[in-house]
């Protein structure tokens, strides 16, 4: 990132145009910058800086949000949006979002930004759309690990520019942020990085200032960027004459010895007609290949070149050069452990697998794009949704999708569109913009430009692999009057169907619901039973033993990616994050006053949820009541709260509000203020020393293993996990069963 910029404030996602069939850069329709990138296996992941608001005064930056684009083949690219923008998500921070790094971890996303020049902080999520929240606020209580007085190091360690912040997790999971640039009297050119380590525990990050370690390269200028390959670390960054240099080291923290160059100017790119400028770079590997990704100007000195507007709304046909930049990316090769000089390509990496078509995408999922624009729309808590909006009044508007294998043939193409125009469809055609002709679909009008509908489209001649797929946008020439948010290939058409009680079985009310046991999903829109931010179950992170994972499967079949985990008695969900969602159906046998429960378990304060009933909430914020001991959830405690239902049969949901609880199951008693049928205590975890036996009474006590360890007596009021710890019980959990009588209960003993 270059040092003179300004201060941005708003962002609007857009963009126009395209130059030809080469297929760098990754997007033709946005002007991008400073990009960083990684992968966790299955997607490669690249975060770039928005370009498109910059003005005409060179050097004179206006960036303010983040974009990211992942693949999973390495041609066909989902451009995801305005993932984050300064100040929308947090109200008064950041001011900007210069260069920042990415790096993804067990399913989650980690990103480091910069504001301006002037600090770094981080933000995370369970998926690359978010929602993002501030880990090292929530931890530290300040919004910066680095730059000013308010940030967990205190200042920028004496460096001129406190920006283009790294990311980069070691075999271990430990975590280390880099960051740094420019020249000041305490650290000149060539000792202006610093590297800090942090940790993460149930999902709180721990920034270690004690850490804090200067690293020096000869004639380091900014961008630095951190990765590893076999046992050897490796250290790249900008240098003074805009060329990417790196050293290598055996230890993160250094000292690293310096190697030489890995990217030349950029001046020297195809396409780019010799110009140009600060140079910004990402490395990581992907299926057993390597990939480096920078920024270019091939894009805007192209014939074909998207206009820019400021957010002031000054437009111009023709940006200026050295403020609207496009990422490429290139396949890095190795010469042993040291890198090869990186050849700058037209065409880009190979794609290293078959496009899957049956699988619902995004719409702005391509490998190339003609005269489209986009739209990101936001809303607070919930992951962003990004809308490809074409430019039909041009002579031709669509995108290419590359290596799509349609095996025995797709019969079916189903478009998610809004539609506020007239004579609006999509031809899909084979080989080129003009090519074979396998279907149009007419889109359905909708109310506005912000509801989407299913839209059914029969295909014909999609068999076998279509080296070249393209949509293409037609309508009587007026733009932007119809949105694309996603499309799927089907091999026959398949009629919506709705969601299904878990078992056959609905819920009835009064009655206990369990959680884990919430709706099977149907198919189409509209007919989802949950919503989880992420592809992966978490569950398996905590799993002990085979018995353990079997639970954790336990909804492997119909809803994967649902967090389950196994405990004592049985199987709850957990990981819970701000914008999931369960629902169940159920049957209330009359309508009036009930009382709901709901047996949960968390560390963090502000974890909560809110009980909706068809759409509408029958409660408030329910904030789930916080254990005394950091990281413990298997300690339960009940919440209520009184709601008023309607007989008959409904869709009760459960939508998270605040992260990180689990969540054993609910009950619905009738009347206001009804007693719980089952208190924590009795066939329930107990809650620890928040539980009191309600009567005197002797206990067997249990290990997990069901082996009888000896007696206890409890007097009535009790604390069970006080009386564990009298009669020398050490850490850990154990089960109570009463000698005489049926209680029995789970009691967790603590340091």
């Amino acid at each position: 990132m270059n040092v003179w910029k300004s201060v941005g404030a708003l962002c609007l996602g857009a963009g126009l145009a395209t130059f030809g069939l080469a297929d760098n850069p990754i997007s033709s329709y946005h002007y991008l910058a400073d990009p960083s990138c990684a992968s966790d296996g299955d997607t490669f992941y690249i975060l770039t800086d928005v370009d498109d608001y910059n003005n005409q005064t060179n050097w004179n930056y206006d960036i303010v949000g983040l974009y990211a684009f992942t693949s999973e083949d390495m041609k066909n690219w989902t451009d995801h949006g305005m993932i984050f923008r300064s100040k929308r998500e947090f109200g008064n921070y950041p001011n900007n979002t210069w260069a920042s790094g990415i790096a993804v971890k067990n399913g989650k996303v980690y990103i480091v930004y910069p504001d301006g020049a002037s600090g770094v902080g981080m933000i995370t999520a369970p998926a690359i759309d978010g929602p993002y929240i501030d880990p090292v606020k929530e931890t530290h209580g300040v919004n910066r690990i680095a730059g000013g007085g308010s940030s967990v190091i205190g200042g920028c360690d004496g460096i001129a520019h406190c920006f283009d912040p790294g990311i980069f997790f070691d075999d271990d999971g430990t975590g280390y942020v880099i960051f740094g640039g420019g020249e000041s009297s305490q650290r000149p050119y060539g000792n202006n990085f610093d590297i800090i380590k942090f940790t993460e525990s149930n999902g709180k990050i721990t920034m270690d200032k004690n850490s804090l370690t200067r690293v020096q390269l000869p004639n380091s200028f900014e961008a630095p960027y951190l990765h590893k390959k076999g046992s050897t670390y490796y250290l790249s960054f900008n240098n003074r004459s805009q060329i990417i240099d790196y050293g290598t080291s055996n230890k993160i923290m250094g000292p690293y010895n310096y190697v030489g160059q890995v990217i030349p100017g950029i001046g020297s790119v195809p396409d780019a007609h010799g110009e140009g400028g600060n140079n910004h770079h990402g490395f990581a590997p992907f299926k057993d290949k390597w990939y480096a990704v920078y920024h270019d100007r091939r894009l805007v000195t192209s014939d074909n070149h998207p206009a820019a507007t400021t957010q002031a709304g000054v437009r111009s046909e023709n940006p200026n050069y050295e403020n609207h930049r496009s990422v490429s990316i290139d396949e890095l090769t190795w010469n042993g452990d040291k890198m090869n000089k990186l050849t700058f390509t037209r065409e880009g990496p190979k794609q290293i697998k078959n496009f899957d078509p049956y699988r619902t995408y995004k719409a702005t999922t391509s490998s190339k794009q003609m005269n489209i624009r986009s739209r990101t729309d936001w809303t607070k808590g919930q992951p962003v949704k990004h809308v490809l909006l074409p430019l039909t009044s041009r002579s031709e508007s669509w995108i290419r999708v590359s290596g799509v294998d349609f095996g025995n043939g797709a019969e079916n193409l189903r478009i998610k569109a809004a539609n506020v125009g007239d004579g609006n469809k999509i031809e899909i055609r084979k080989g080129s913009a003009t090519g074979t002709l396998a279907g149009t679909c007419e889109l359905a009008k909708t109310s506005n430009n912000m509801t989407f509908t299913d839209n059914d489209c029969a295909m014909t001649g999609l068999t076998g692999v279509v080296d070249q797929l393209f949509f293409v946008f037609k309508n009587n020439g007026k733009d932007s009057t119809m949105g694309v948010l996603e499309w799927e290939f089907q091999g026959t058409k398949r009629e919506p169907e709705p969601q299904q009680p878990f078992g056959g079985k609905v819920w009835a009310i009064p009655g206990k619901i369990q959680a884990e046991d919430f709706d099977v999903p149907g198919y189409g829109a509209g007919n989802d039973s949950y919503s989880d931010n992420d592809s992966e179950n978490h569950g398996f992170e905590k799993a002990k033993s085979a018995a353990d994972s079997a639970k954790v499967n336990y909804r492997k079949d119909d809803a994967p990616f649902v967090d389950l985990y196994a405990n004592a008695t049985g199987i709850i969900v957990g990981y819970n994050q701000s914008g999931e969602w369960l629902e169940y159906t159920v049957d209330v046998a009359k309508t009036g006053d009930y009382t709901f429960f709901a047996a949960v378990a968390t560390d963090n304060q502000n974890a909560g949820f809110v009980m909706s009933v068809d759409g509408k909430d029958i409660t408030d914020t329910i904030l789930a009541a916080k254990t005394d001991v950091e990281g413990n959830f298997d300690d339960y405690a009940k919440v209520q709260r009184n709601v008023t239902l309607t007989a008959g049969e409904h869709i009760l949901r459960m939508t998270v509000t605040g992260d990180w609880f689990d969540i054993d199951y609910f009950t619905f008693v009738e009347g206001k203020d009804a007693t719980d049928p089952e208190p924590i205590g009795t066939t329930a975890i107990s809650n620890g020393i928040k539980f009191h036996v309600s009567s005197a009474a002797t206990y067997q006590v249990f290990d997990l293993a069901g082996t009888m360890l000896g007696k206890v007596e409890l007097a009535s009021g009790a604390s069970a996990v006080q009386v564990l710890k009298a009669a020398g019980y050490r850490q850990g959990a154990y089960m109570l069963k009463q000698v005489n009588g049926n209680k029995k209960f789970m009691a967790r003993v603590t340091k």
